[in-house]
């Protein structure tokens, strides 16, 4: 029976899987090549579910909104949400337009196109690979020029960037947060009109959000908009943060447990900034309310977290003790966890650099209401608050920022060795100049192109993450084999010898081999530059002002 639709939205696979219930594990897994895919045991990475018509079970936050803003403007039965997979059944002679959503379509943004780099410049990450199997997908291109093809997403920018429009057969490209757009844009397309190239939104009201109709991946719940710490390299960094309304927040809770989630993400720039006070101050009590809320939802068994600061973890210690659901209806265990189930909570954490010089030049509203001077011990004094409370932070550090020099990265990996015991992970990434940021203009990082010092920051972060989230110890020999082999066989030939003795440290090579050809020394008695402080001291008020691009909310 024909299922055509007048309007289908889609997303790749593998910005859709729900693999292992892991955010993280989700967006590394998929910046894996292609090619290998099932040597590794990564073919995994791309499987869904789909409902008995065989729409999307599940697909991301944004196209879930577009879909509600859609079927408010016209009638359900004239849209479907779907996977690549399943175009065929609504994507037929009576559709317009299809809607695309673009998380990393070309798998250029700053974890990306490091770790299918590692085999070759023409290697195809998966979640590329994903979205041109979509985007290319001959029941659309098959209907070309009956139908208009629309693409939004937080990735759409590299489409644009590559100037893939015409070859892809896009006929508009839409940037930001697209509320107050898409049912005008969507109208003119199916009345056969031009529709622009390119559309540039601006933060909507938040009146403008529609609750959802059907379950997102991970039962993303969307808890603020934009941050306002200014960050160079980050466009939501410049968007003044603003909360959504906690009655908001719980319906679309309960819709996402209806349609069969169990497992409420809570997704924000900056936890800390949900009805924030005067300048970013965190309001505990509301976070409070607002885990308490969530988790008296029936049918809600697991809640997790998207992003969070350092700095108010260490301002106000006391709200991971507040936040105590956060660990105790966690989905993620671990031996370390003194949780009675070894339950811990887990939030990607922007660490960034450990050079003082860099974080005051790129970052410096990140630490407030401390000193960038003061980055080092917020960051290990924030650690240790959060690892006491079993809290076991994701980690990311940029290598390569402009005009990073090889003191930055010593004191970068002096940071890094401070940090050895901490329990977290840690993801090492390189610079990229993202569209709309103070830094789009600057060059970014080449994995070709990194340091001994990078190299080796690069692979003890990995060494960091392997000794403390690998279960099977059993099997580590495999590993420690194979990254010889790896780069004896691929490694040296594409990266020289830089990658050898950081590689080294990875495969767990005896310190006293390594030691010589490396700035860190693992072995035992070696004593860390930073240590955790007993207190962080809060310096006198600063002048906001004087931070360009900060936005402080009442």
């Amino acid at each position: 029976m024909p299922q055509e639709k007048r309007i289908v939205l889609a997303a790749s696979t593998s910005e859709s899987t729900e693999y292992q219930r892991s955010t993280w594990r989700q967006m590394l897994l998929a910046t894996l090549p292609q090619q290998y895919a099932k040597w590794m045991g990564t073919d995994w990475s791309t499987q869904v579910e789909t409902n008995p018509d065989g729409s999307a079970k599940y697909v991301p936050n944004g196209l879930r909104v577009v879909e509600a803003l859609l079927s408010r403007a016209f009638s359900p039965d004239d849209v479907a949400v779907c996977y690549p997979d399943q175009l065929e059944k609504f994507v037929g002679d009576e559709t317009r337009v299809v809607g695309i959503h673009a998380h990393n379509p070309l798998g250029i943004t700053f974890a990306t196109d490091v770790y299918a780099g590692l085999y070759g410049r023409e290697c195809e990450p998966i979640n590329a690979y994903e979205f041109r199997r979509l985007i290319q997908h001959p029941a659309i291109q098959q209907r070309r020029p009956r139908l208009k093809v629309i693409v939004g997403g937080p990735g759409a920018w590299q489409i644009e960037h590559k100037n893939l429009m015409d070859e892809w057969g896009i006929d508009c490209i839409v940037h930001g947060e697209a509320e107050e757009v898409v049912t005008g844009l969507f109208e003119a397309a199916l009345r056969g009109e031009e529709i622009p190239r390119r559309v540039e939104c601006k933060s909507p009201k938040l009146e403008s959000i529609p609750y959802g109709l059907s379950r997102s991946t991970f039962g993303i719940v969307e808890i603020t908009r934009g941050c306002g710490r200014g960050c160079q390299f980050c466009s939501v960094a410049l968007r003044s943060g603003k909360s959504i309304p906690l009655e908001h927040i719980l319906e679309n809770a309960k819709r996402q447990i209806e349609q069969g989630a169990d497992t409420i993400t809570l997704t924000t720039e900056d936890l800390f900034l949900y009805d924030q006070g005067p300048k970013f101050a965190t309001n505990v009590p509301s976070l409070r309310r607002l885990f308490q809320s969530v988790a008296d939802v029936a049918g809600v068994r697991h809640i997790m977290m998207t992003h969070g600061t350092m700095a108010p973890v260490v301002a106000h210690p006391e709200v991971v003790d507040e936040l105590q659901l956060a660990v105790d209806k966690s989905v993620n265990q671990h031996a370390d966890s003194t949780h009675p189930d070894h339950r811990y909570a887990m939030m990607f954490v922007g660490l960034e650099t450990g050079s003082v010089r860099l974080f005051k030049q790129f970052m410096k509203g990140k630490s407030y209401p401390y000193r960038p001077e003061q980055w080092p011990d917020v960051v290990l004094k924030g650690m240790e608050t959060m690892n006491r409370a079993n809290w076991f932070p994701m980690c990311t550090f940029i290598i390569g920022l402009p005009g990073e020099t090889d003191a930055d990265m010593r004191e970068s990996l002096d940071l890094l060795y401070s940090l050895k015991k901490a329990k977290w992970c840690v993801i090492p990434t390189l610079f990229v100049p993202l569209e709309d940021t103070r830094l789009e203009s600057k060059e970014g990082a080449k994995i070709a192109r990194l340091t001994d010092l990078q190299w080796e920051f690069f692979f003890t972060c990995w060494r960091y993450n392997i000794d403390f989230f690998r279960r099977q110890k059993s099997t580590q020999w495999k590993l420690n084999l194979g990254i010889p082999l790896y780069y004896y066989t691929i490694g040296h030939k594409l990266f020289g010898k830089a990658m050898k003795y950081p590689l080294g440290r990875l495969a767990h090579v005896p310190e006293r081999f390594l030691r010589k050809n490396l700035y860190l020394d693992f072995s035992n008695g070696n004593v860390p530059r930073f240590t955790v402080p007993d207190f962080v001291e809060i310096p006198v008020e600063r002048a906001r002002p004087d931070i360009p691009g900060f936005s402080i909310i009442a």
